[in-house]
């Protein structure tokens, strides 16, 4: 089969991703084969190839937002059947037997593997992955649009709960990429007004399309003060940006796996009982309960599809934020 391979890290302008033929993986026990169809590219991805993140394993086949087919069974598989319509998450498994995992949290799980991280992802034609990390998808719609929510949208979805937002709270959004996109539509279907901070006046425009009832610079600060805020920018500035937007008890979720940096910031900007916390990974849970809320809201995507052989130069367009919502590969 074809793979975008990472063998060493590295600029994405300079190509660390390697187009190559290797053997089509065998699912093992308890695992399911998937051909895929399409993977959508995440700038989880990207800080990945470019070394942002520390590799777990090298060679490694990024891409963790997978829509395909079941195609084959390993031992012991009853939950899933061939021709079954399925999705892969960044969750690729947990011990099961942690605090974490018995308290409800296995997306803080002390053994906790991630797709594309810790074993092959979907930069490639198949895909083996544990059949009980899979979820089934609707057959509606075409894999290119399912692809961006299955971590821009699942991970967006838990960043929102994580904020506490309610119906007619005022929610920021810093930063207004693939993930902010979904947020977007989520908050404004439950009643929110949101307010949009990024530097792309594109992304202005389309935020204010999609129901923003203000959008602006991160320079500029909204026109009130926010409940809550989200921020999706790999800046630590946005975080203080966000923070000092906040009215009294707000609370900032960080929805990023890697921050360059979290600069300093006055203690009053926290005072009044202003929270930050961050977003770590998901659950199947969570990824049960988006997909779900993504059809009854009739979320959208936004994305750009291009043939595998383009993966290397679709992660060198989102670096330099050449892309328009998500890149999706298909194989």
């Amino acid at each position: 089969m074809r793979a975008a391979v990472l063998r060493r890290p590295g600029p994405a302008a300079t190509g660390p991703l390697t187009l190559e033929d290797r053997p089509e993986p065998t699912p093992g026990a308890g695992e399911v084969l998937v051909r895929v169809a399409a993977c959508a590219v995440c700038r989880t991805d990207l800080q990945l190839c470019e070394g942002d993140l520390a590799a777990h394993v090298l060679p490694v086949v990024p891409g963790h937002q997978v829509v395909g087919e079941v195609v084959g069974l390993g031992p012991g598989v009853t939950s899933r059947s061939v021709g079954e319509r399925v999705g892969l998450t960044w969750l690729a498994g947990t011990c099961g037997r942690c605090r974490f995992c018995a308290g409800g949290r296995e997306n803080l799980c002390e053994g906790i593997t991630f797709t594309g991280w810790d074993r092959d992802g979907g930069y490639a034609e198949f895909v083996a992955a544990g059949a009980d990390v899979v979820h089934p998808l609707p057959g509606d719609r075409s894999a290119e649009e399912l692809a961006p929510l299955l971590c821009a949208g699942v991970i967006g979805h838990r960043s929102l709960r994580r904020t506490g937002a309610r119906p007619g709270d005022r929610l920021g959004l810093f930063g207004f990429g693939a993930s902010a996109s979904i947020v977007i539509q989520l908050a404004v279907a439950e009643g929110m007004d949101v307010y949009v901070c990024t530097r792309s006046a594109r992304e202005q425009r389309v935020a204010l399309d999609l129901g923003a009832v203000w959008a602006g610079d991160f320079e500029d600060r909204p026109p009130v003060p926010l409940q809550a805020a989200i921020t999706t920018a790999p800046v630590g500035e946005a975080v203080t940006l966000a923070l000092a937007a906040l009215d009294r008890g707000g609370v900032v979720a960080v929805n990023a796996i890697h921050l360059d940096r979290v600069p300093t910031f006055p203690y009053r900007d926290l005072w009044w009982e202003r929270e930050i916390r961050s977003v770590a990974n998901v659950t199947r849970a969570d990824a049960r309960e988006f997909l779900d809320l993504a059809e009854r809201v009739g979320v959208v995507t936004r994305f750009e599809t291009r043939p595998l052989a383009e993966a290397p130069a679709g992660l060198a367009d989102l670096a330099a934020g050449r892309v328009d919502g998500s890149v999706v590969l298909v194989p």
